[in-house]
Protein backbone atom coordinates (compact mmCIF):
# COMPACT_ATOMS: atom_id res chain seq x y z
CA UNK A 1 0.00 0.00 0.00
CA UNK A 2 1.16 3.96 -0.97
CA UNK A 3 1.69 6.16 1.96
CA UNK A 4 1.10 9.35 2.00
CA UNK A 5 3.16 12.39 2.57
CA UNK A 6 0.59 14.73 4.49
CA UNK A 7 4.39 17.06 4.61
CA UNK A 8 4.17 17.49 0.54
CA UNK A 9 0.47 17.48 -0.44
CA UNK A 10 -2.62 19.57 0.14
CA UNK A 11 -3.97 17.27 2.31
CA UNK A 12 -4.30 17.99 6.60
CA UNK A 13 -4.66 16.83 9.82
CA UNK A 14 -7.69 16.00 11.89
CA UNK A 15 -7.51 17.53 15.62
CA UNK A 16 -9.06 14.68 18.09
CA UNK A 17 -9.76 17.89 20.58
CA UNK A 18 -10.05 17.27 24.38
CA UNK A 19 -13.04 14.61 24.19
CA UNK A 20 -14.33 12.00 20.76
CA UNK A 21 -17.61 11.78 23.01
CA UNK A 22 -20.61 14.03 21.25
CA UNK A 23 -22.75 14.75 24.16
CA UNK A 24 -19.73 16.41 25.34
CA UNK A 25 -19.12 18.85 22.62
CA UNK A 26 -21.39 21.62 23.37
CA UNK A 27 -21.11 21.73 26.78
CA UNK A 28 -16.86 21.95 26.24
CA UNK A 29 -17.95 24.51 23.94
CA UNK A 30 -19.59 27.01 26.12
CA UNK A 31 -16.98 26.53 28.94
CA UNK A 32 -14.30 27.57 26.78
CA UNK A 33 -16.04 30.09 24.96
CA UNK A 34 -16.82 31.47 28.40
CA UNK A 35 -13.05 30.92 29.37
CA UNK A 36 -12.03 32.29 26.29
CA UNK A 37 -14.17 35.67 26.26
CA UNK A 38 -13.08 36.32 30.43
CA UNK A 39 -9.59 35.75 29.03
CA UNK A 40 -9.90 38.25 26.43
CA UNK A 41 -12.14 40.83 28.76
CA UNK A 42 -9.99 40.22 31.44
CA UNK A 43 -6.58 41.48 29.67
CA UNK A 44 -7.86 43.70 27.68
CA UNK A 45 -9.00 45.86 30.83
CA UNK A 46 -5.91 45.15 32.75
CA UNK A 47 -4.39 47.12 29.48
CA UNK A 48 -6.56 49.99 29.36
CA UNK A 49 -6.06 50.51 33.18
CA UNK A 50 -2.29 50.12 32.79
CA UNK A 51 -2.74 52.77 29.93
CA UNK A 52 -5.07 55.33 31.44
CA UNK A 53 -3.44 55.40 34.76
CA UNK A 54 -0.44 57.32 34.94
CA UNK A 55 0.46 55.97 38.32
CA UNK A 56 1.03 52.90 36.38
CA UNK A 57 3.31 53.80 33.69
CA UNK A 58 6.66 51.63 35.78
CA UNK A 59 8.51 49.27 34.33
CA UNK A 60 6.58 46.22 36.23
CA UNK A 61 3.25 47.11 34.67
CA UNK A 62 4.79 48.20 31.02
CA UNK A 63 5.38 44.41 31.18
CA UNK A 64 2.30 43.44 32.69
CA UNK A 65 0.68 44.84 30.04
CA UNK A 66 2.79 43.20 26.94
CA UNK A 67 2.01 40.21 28.64
CA UNK A 68 -1.60 40.82 28.99
CA UNK A 69 -1.24 41.53 25.39
CA UNK A 70 0.80 38.14 24.78
CA UNK A 71 -2.15 36.20 26.67
CA UNK A 72 -4.60 37.44 24.17
CA UNK A 73 -2.70 36.49 21.39
CA UNK A 74 -1.86 33.04 22.92
CA UNK A 75 -5.03 32.31 23.90
CA UNK A 76 -6.15 33.42 20.12
CA UNK A 77 -3.58 31.08 18.15
CA UNK A 78 -5.43 27.82 19.97
CA UNK A 79 -8.88 28.27 21.53
CA UNK A 80 -11.27 29.69 18.58
CA UNK A 81 -10.03 26.52 16.20
CA UNK A 82 -10.95 24.55 19.42
CA UNK A 83 -14.31 26.49 19.34
CA UNK A 84 -14.97 25.74 16.13
CA UNK A 85 -13.95 22.18 16.35
CA UNK A 86 -16.17 21.48 18.65
CA UNK A 87 -19.37 22.23 16.89
CA UNK A 88 -17.97 20.52 13.83
CA UNK A 89 -17.63 16.76 12.39
CA UNK A 90 -14.74 17.19 10.28
CA UNK A 91 -12.58 19.08 12.92
CA UNK A 92 -9.62 19.19 10.10
CA UNK A 93 -6.77 21.71 9.78
CA UNK A 94 -4.82 22.18 6.70
CA UNK A 95 -1.47 21.37 6.81
CA UNK A 96 -0.29 24.81 6.66
CA UNK A 97 -2.57 25.57 8.83
CA UNK A 98 -0.93 23.38 11.60
CA UNK A 99 2.58 24.30 10.87
CA UNK A 100 1.02 28.30 11.12
CA UNK A 101 -0.96 27.57 14.55
CA UNK A 102 2.19 25.63 15.77
CA UNK A 103 4.43 28.78 14.87
CA UNK A 104 2.20 31.17 16.61
CA UNK A 105 2.02 29.32 19.53
CA UNK A 106 5.52 28.74 20.30
CA UNK A 107 6.32 32.30 19.28
CA UNK A 108 3.61 33.99 22.45
CA UNK A 109 3.90 30.99 24.64
CA UNK A 110 7.96 32.34 24.56
CA UNK A 111 7.77 35.36 24.84
CA UNK A 112 5.56 35.19 28.05
CA UNK A 113 8.10 33.03 29.38
CA UNK A 114 11.15 36.11 28.67
CA UNK A 115 8.23 38.55 29.80
CA UNK A 116 7.87 36.76 33.59
CA UNK A 117 12.05 36.48 33.14
CA UNK A 118 11.96 40.63 32.81
CA UNK A 119 9.39 41.05 35.20
CA UNK A 120 11.62 38.92 38.06
CA UNK A 121 14.15 41.02 36.90
CA UNK A 122 12.31 44.53 37.92
CA UNK A 123 11.76 43.01 41.03
CA UNK A 124 15.25 42.15 41.58
CA UNK A 125 16.24 45.58 40.98
CA UNK A 126 13.66 47.09 42.87
CA UNK A 127 14.52 45.02 46.13
CA UNK A 128 18.04 44.76 46.21
CA UNK A 129 19.18 47.90 44.20
CA UNK A 130 16.20 50.43 44.35
CA UNK A 131 18.92 53.48 44.48
CA UNK A 132 19.86 52.06 40.88
CA UNK A 133 16.46 51.25 39.60
CA UNK A 134 15.84 54.19 37.64
CA UNK A 135 19.21 53.72 35.83
CA UNK A 136 18.74 50.33 35.03
CA UNK A 137 14.87 50.00 34.41
CA UNK A 138 14.98 52.89 32.09
CA UNK A 139 12.50 52.96 29.21
CA UNK A 140 15.35 52.43 26.81
CA UNK A 141 16.39 49.48 28.78
CA UNK A 142 12.68 47.95 29.00
CA UNK A 143 11.86 48.06 25.41
CA UNK A 144 15.29 46.39 24.09
CA UNK A 145 14.05 43.48 26.77
CA UNK A 146 10.51 43.45 25.09
CA UNK A 147 12.01 42.89 21.87
CA UNK A 148 14.75 41.39 22.47
CA UNK A 149 12.21 38.70 24.50
CA UNK A 150 10.11 38.91 20.86
CA UNK A 151 12.54 38.67 18.59
CA UNK A 152 14.48 35.35 20.70
CA UNK A 153 10.78 33.37 20.93
CA UNK A 154 10.06 33.85 16.77
CA UNK A 155 13.30 32.98 16.06
CA UNK A 156 13.14 29.56 18.40
CA UNK A 157 9.36 29.23 16.43
CA UNK A 158 11.02 29.53 12.82
CA UNK A 159 13.73 26.93 13.52
CA UNK A 160 10.98 24.81 14.89
CA UNK A 161 8.90 24.66 12.12
CA UNK A 162 11.30 24.74 9.60
CA UNK A 163 12.49 21.44 11.24
CA UNK A 164 8.56 19.94 11.42
CA UNK A 165 8.36 21.09 7.47
CA UNK A 166 11.07 18.32 6.48
CA UNK A 167 9.34 15.39 7.94
CA UNK A 168 7.24 12.96 6.29
CA UNK A 169 3.50 12.26 7.81
CA UNK A 170 2.32 8.75 6.31
CA UNK A 171 -0.90 6.73 7.26
CA UNK A 172 -2.07 8.27 10.47
CA UNK A 173 -3.28 11.86 10.45
CA UNK A 174 -5.12 11.90 13.48
CA UNK A 175 -3.42 14.30 16.41
CA UNK A 176 -4.91 13.37 19.35
CA UNK A 177 -4.50 16.70 20.93
CA UNK A 178 -6.88 20.38 20.53
CA UNK A 179 -4.15 21.91 18.70
CA UNK A 180 -1.10 21.92 17.20
CA UNK A 181 1.57 20.99 19.46
CA UNK A 182 5.07 19.79 19.12
CA UNK A 183 4.76 16.00 20.83
CA UNK A 184 1.64 14.97 19.69
CA UNK A 185 2.89 16.00 15.72
CA UNK A 186 5.75 14.23 16.15
CA UNK A 187 3.85 10.89 17.23
CA UNK A 188 2.17 10.96 14.01
CA UNK A 189 5.42 11.10 11.45
CA UNK A 190 6.82 7.86 10.04
CA UNK A 191 10.08 9.34 9.45
CA UNK A 192 13.19 9.06 11.18
CA UNK A 193 12.53 11.64 14.12
CA UNK A 194 15.02 10.95 16.73
CA UNK A 195 17.51 13.43 15.51
CA UNK A 196 15.10 16.02 15.33
CA UNK A 197 13.58 15.18 19.04
CA UNK A 198 17.22 15.84 20.05
CA UNK A 199 17.46 19.11 18.29
CA UNK A 200 13.99 19.89 19.92
CA UNK A 201 15.46 19.11 23.18
CA UNK A 202 18.29 20.49 23.23
CA UNK A 203 17.55 24.29 21.36
CA UNK A 204 14.30 24.52 23.49
CA UNK A 205 15.99 23.60 26.75
CA UNK A 206 18.64 26.93 26.01
CA UNK A 207 15.38 29.01 24.89
CA UNK A 208 13.20 27.64 28.19
CA UNK A 209 15.35 26.87 30.58
CA UNK A 210 17.35 30.46 30.04
CA UNK A 211 14.18 32.53 31.56
CA UNK A 212 13.25 29.75 33.90
CA UNK A 213 16.82 29.80 35.31
CA UNK A 214 16.95 33.67 35.23
CA UNK A 215 13.68 33.98 37.57
CA UNK A 216 15.08 31.30 39.82
CA UNK A 217 18.34 33.40 40.60
CA UNK A 218 16.47 36.56 40.41
CA UNK A 219 13.81 35.10 43.43
CA UNK A 220 16.88 33.44 45.35
CA UNK A 221 18.61 37.35 45.46
CA UNK A 222 15.40 38.44 46.42
CA UNK A 223 14.96 36.21 49.54
CA UNK A 224 18.67 36.54 50.42
CA UNK A 225 18.01 40.52 50.46
CA UNK A 226 14.39 40.30 52.39
CA UNK A 227 16.05 38.00 55.02
CA UNK A 228 18.11 40.80 55.97
CA UNK A 229 15.76 43.28 56.34
CA UNK A 230 15.12 43.59 60.26
CA UNK A 231 11.32 44.47 60.58
CA UNK A 232 8.89 41.84 60.10
CA UNK A 233 6.42 44.36 57.81
CA UNK A 234 9.40 45.37 56.17
CA UNK A 235 10.35 41.96 54.72
CA UNK A 236 6.36 41.26 54.20
CA UNK A 237 6.32 44.30 52.01
CA UNK A 238 8.86 43.72 49.95
CA UNK A 239 7.21 39.75 49.18
CA UNK A 240 4.28 41.28 48.95
CA UNK A 241 5.32 42.88 45.88
CA UNK A 242 6.24 39.33 44.13
CA UNK A 243 3.76 37.62 45.33
CA UNK A 244 1.37 38.04 42.41
CA UNK A 245 4.51 37.55 39.76
CA UNK A 246 5.07 34.13 41.59
CA UNK A 247 2.20 32.53 41.74
CA UNK A 248 1.87 33.28 37.74
CA UNK A 249 5.18 31.73 37.43
CA UNK A 250 4.14 28.91 39.30
CA UNK A 251 1.10 28.37 37.23
CA UNK A 252 3.02 28.66 33.98
CA UNK A 253 6.36 26.80 34.15
CA UNK A 254 4.43 23.64 35.96
CA UNK A 255 2.45 22.89 33.43
CA UNK A 256 4.99 23.89 31.02
CA UNK A 257 8.12 21.83 32.53
CA UNK A 258 5.56 18.35 33.00
CA UNK A 259 4.42 18.58 29.20
CA UNK A 260 7.50 19.17 27.11
CA UNK A 261 10.48 18.19 29.41
CA UNK A 262 9.89 14.59 29.26
CA UNK A 263 11.06 12.15 26.48
CA UNK A 264 8.34 11.24 23.45
CA UNK A 265 8.14 7.95 24.63
CA UNK A 266 6.38 9.44 28.12
CA UNK A 267 3.89 10.86 26.27
CA UNK A 268 0.09 10.16 27.47
CA UNK A 269 -2.39 11.69 25.72
CA UNK A 270 -5.09 12.42 28.54
CA UNK A 271 -2.61 14.03 31.44
CA UNK A 272 -1.31 16.27 28.55
CA UNK A 273 -4.06 17.53 27.39
CA UNK A 274 -5.29 18.69 30.97
CA UNK A 275 -1.75 20.42 32.03
CA UNK A 276 -1.38 21.51 28.31
CA UNK A 277 -5.15 23.47 28.98
CA UNK A 278 -4.01 24.64 32.60
CA UNK A 279 -1.34 26.92 30.54
CA UNK A 280 -2.69 27.26 27.28
CA UNK A 281 -6.45 28.71 28.53
CA UNK A 282 -6.74 28.04 32.30
CA UNK A 283 -3.29 30.78 33.02
CA UNK A 284 -3.99 33.58 30.39
CA UNK A 285 -7.38 33.58 31.95
CA UNK A 286 -6.69 33.78 35.49
CA UNK A 287 -3.48 36.11 35.19
CA UNK A 288 -5.58 39.33 35.34
CA UNK A 289 -7.37 38.24 38.32
CA UNK A 290 -4.26 37.51 39.95
CA UNK A 291 -2.95 40.51 39.62
CA UNK A 292 -5.79 43.14 40.33
CA UNK A 293 -7.40 40.76 43.52
CA UNK A 294 -3.50 41.15 44.46
CA UNK A 295 -2.65 44.00 43.72
CA UNK A 296 -2.99 47.75 45.48
CA UNK A 297 -1.94 49.65 42.38
CA UNK A 298 -3.75 47.62 40.03
CA UNK A 299 -7.00 47.79 41.79
CA UNK A 300 -6.94 51.41 41.60
CA UNK A 301 -6.27 51.66 37.93
CA UNK A 302 -9.27 49.49 37.57
CA UNK A 303 -10.94 51.76 39.52
CA UNK A 304 -10.19 54.84 37.71
CA UNK A 305 -10.91 53.13 34.40
CA UNK A 306 -14.23 52.02 35.63
CA UNK A 307 -14.39 56.04 37.00
CA UNK A 308 -13.96 56.99 33.59
CA UNK A 309 -16.31 54.72 31.72
CA UNK A 310 -19.38 55.29 33.71
CA UNK A 311 -18.62 58.92 35.45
Amino acid sequence: METKNYSSSTSGFVLLGLSSNPQLQKPLFAIFLIMYLVTVVGNVLIILAIYSDPRLHTPMYFFLSNLSFMDICFATVIVPKMLVNFLSKTKVISYVGCLVQMYFFMAFANTDSYLLASMAIDRLVAICNPLHYDVVMNPRHCLLMLLGSCSISHLHSLFHVLLMSRLSFCASHVIKHFFCDTQPVLKLSCSDTSSSQMVVMTETLAVIVTPFLCIIFSYLRIIVTVLRIPSVAGKWKAFSTCGSHLTVVVLFYGSVIYVYFRPLSMYSVVKDRVATVMYTVVTPMLNPFIYSLRNKDMKGGLKKLRDKIYP
